[in-house]
């Protein structure tokens, strides 16, 4: 596949009702920096480089259920987080304002949603 043109992944951008509300958690929670900060949409970059996570303010904003079932808003996107202490994680996200989620699918991976209803999951490094 030599002819493919050069890409690379700069960064996710998760829809909200408020782009600076979420982008705050976030910021709490992994600690990186603000590049961009708009009325309706603020970036974030972690502070090794790589790419970054954007949060974009949605006029008609439908808040994802974990899990989904029938009829409900499924989530587009889900962020997975690697830790080291899956404990001490936790209580970060959730003194962060992340929401444990009420099903949890496996022993090791813990499934916490941001303040807008995305789901990300904690998981130990193998």
């Amino acid at each position: 596949m030599t002819d493919l043109p050069r890409m690379s992944l700069s960064g996710i951008v998760l829809g909200a009702p408020d782009a600076r509300e979420l982008a705050a958690f976030y910021r709490r929670l992994l600690g990186w920096d603000v590049t961009q900060d708009e009325p309706d949409w603020v970036k974030l970059v972690p502070p090794g480089g790589g790419p970054g996570l954007s949060f974009q303010t949605e006029a008609v904003y439908v808040r994802p259920t974990w899990p989904a079932g029938p009829g409900d808003q499924q989530m587009m996107i889900h962020l997975d987080i690697e830790v080291d202490d899956l404990d001490a994680a936790g209580a970060h996200a959730a003194a962060a304002g992340a929401t444990l989620a009420g099903f949890q699918p496996q022993d090791d991976v813990r499934v916490y949603l941001d303040p807008a209803g995305h789901p990300f999951c904690l998981f130990l490094a193998d």
